[in-house]
C-alpha cells in the first residue's frame, strides 16, 4: 500500500466513519428495487456503508435481505426505512430482532422512531432536504443528518434546494455530523461538498447502475444511455420525485400542465409503477427513479470499481488543490 492511499485513509477517519464504523465516508444510497443484500454487501466490503432499501420489500423479504448480506460481508451496514411506508412498526421492530446497528429514516418525522432506536443501540440519520427539517431532526436527537439536494433521483423535496445550497445552508443550522447527497458520484463531486461542510456522501444513482444493483439490466442500460435533461423532478402535487423521461412520464407532465387534480394524478400513477420500471424493466410505463448525475454514468462497473473511481478521483483532486496557486 503507498503512502498517499495511507494517507487518505487517515483522512477519512473523520466523524461519520467513525460514527458508523467504516473506512470511507461513503453511503450508499437506500434506493428502493436496486439496494437489495448484493449492493448493500458489496459497498461495505469496499470500505463503504451499504444500506438495504427497506421501501420496496415486505417484512420477509426484508429479514431475508438482511439474513443474506450478514453472510456476506463482516463489516457494518444499515437499512433506509421510509416512514411513511405501511408496516412500519413491523419493520422497525425487525430491524431490532435481526441485531441491525444503522437505520437511515426519511419521508417522515424523525422523532416517530429515533428514541425508540437509539435505546436498542442502534445509530440514527436522517434524509431531509432543507435547513428547517435539518433543525428538527437535530431536536429529535438522530445522529447524522442526510442532506438531499434537488439533483438527486427518487423522491425529492419541492423547495428544488440544490446540493450546493443546501449543504452550506444546513450546516449553518446545525452542528450533527452531515452527509451531502444529491449529484454526487465522483472523488472531485465527494471533495467539493466536504469542502462546503459536509463530513461524508451519500451516493445513489452510480450504485444503482452498478453490476450489483437488483435493478433491471434494461434500468441500467435506459442510465448509461440517458444524457442532460432526460430527467425531471414530476408529482409534486403528490410526493415529488425524479424521473428519467419516459411514455409515462411524459403523460404525467403533460396532465400536471394541464392542471389535473391530486386524484387525477394519483389515478394516472396507479400501484407498483417503480417496481415495473426499474425491476421488471418495462422502459416505457415505468416509473424510472434517477438522479440528474445520471447522464455522467456511462458504464456498468461492479462497486469495487466505483468506489477505487472514486476513491482515487478523490486524493487525486485533493492533491491537486493543495498545489494551486491564488494570485488575489
Amino acid at each position: 500500500m503507498n503512502s498517499v492511499f495511507q494517507k487518505t485513509m487517515i483522512f477519512m477517519q473523520n466523524r461519520i466513519s467513525q460514527l458508523f464504523g467504516i473506512q470511507y465516508p461513503v453511503i450508499q444510497g437506500g434506493m428502493i428495487w436496486c439496494s437489495g443484500w448484493q449492493l448493500a454487501s458489496a459497498v461495505s466490503n469496499a470500505g463503504g456503508l451499504g444500506l438495504i432499501g427497506a421501501g420496496s420489500m415486505r417484512p420477509d423479504v426484508l429479514r431475508e435481505h438482511i439474513r443474506k448480506t450478514k453472510a456476506a460481508t463482516e463489516k457494518p451496514f444499515g437499512v433506509n426505512v421510509p416512514l411513511l411506508y405501511p408496516n412500519v412498526e413491523e419493520i422497525m421492530q425487525l430491524i431490532v430482532d435481526e441485531g441491525v446497528k444503522i437505520v437511515f429514516t426519511s419521508a417522515g418525522n424523525p422523532k416517530t422512531w429515533t428514541n425508540f432506536l437509539q435505546n436498542k443501540g442502534i445509530k440514527v440519520a436522517h434524509v431531509v432536504s432543507n435547513s428547517k427539517f435539518a433543525q428538527k431532526a437535530d431536536e429529535a436527537g438522530v445522529d447524522a443528518i442526510v442532506a438531499e439536494g434537488f439533483e438527486a433521483g427518487g423522491h425529492n423535496g419541492r423547495e428544488e434546494t440544490t446540493t450546493l445550497v443546501l449543504i452550506p445552508a444546513v450546516r449553518a443550522v446545525t452542528a450533527l455530523p452531515l452527509i451531502a447527497a444529491g449529484g454526487i458520484f465522483s472523488g472531485r463531486s465527494m471533495l467539493a461538498n466536504m469542502v462546503l461542510g459536509a463530513d461524508g456522501v451519500q451516493i445513489g444513482s452510480a450504485f444503482a447502475a452498478s453490476e450489483e444493483s437488483s435493478a433491471h439490466e434494461n434500468f441500467k442500460k435506459a442510465v448509461i444511455y440517458s444524457k442532460e435533461g432526460d430527467t425531471n423532478l414530476l408529482l409534486k402535487q403528490l410526493v415529488p420525485v425524479r424521473l428519467l423521461r419516459n411514455a409515462f412520464a411524459q403523460r404525467i407532465e403533460t396532465a400536471e400542465s394541464e392542471g389535473k387534480s391530486k386524484e387525477e394524478l394519483s389515478e394516472l400513477l396507479g400501484r407498483g409503477r417503480a417496481k415495473l420500471g426499474m425491476f421488471e424493466g418495462d422502459m416505457t410505463e415505468g416509473e424510472l427513479e434517477i438522479g440528474q448525475v445520471s447522464a455522467l454514468i456511462k458504464s456498468i462497473k461492479p462497486v469495487k470499481h466505483i468506489m477505487d473511481d472514486i476513491l482515487l478521483e478523490y486524493r487525486t483532486a485533493k492533491a491537486q488543490i493543495q498545489h494551486i496557486r491564488f494570485d488575489f
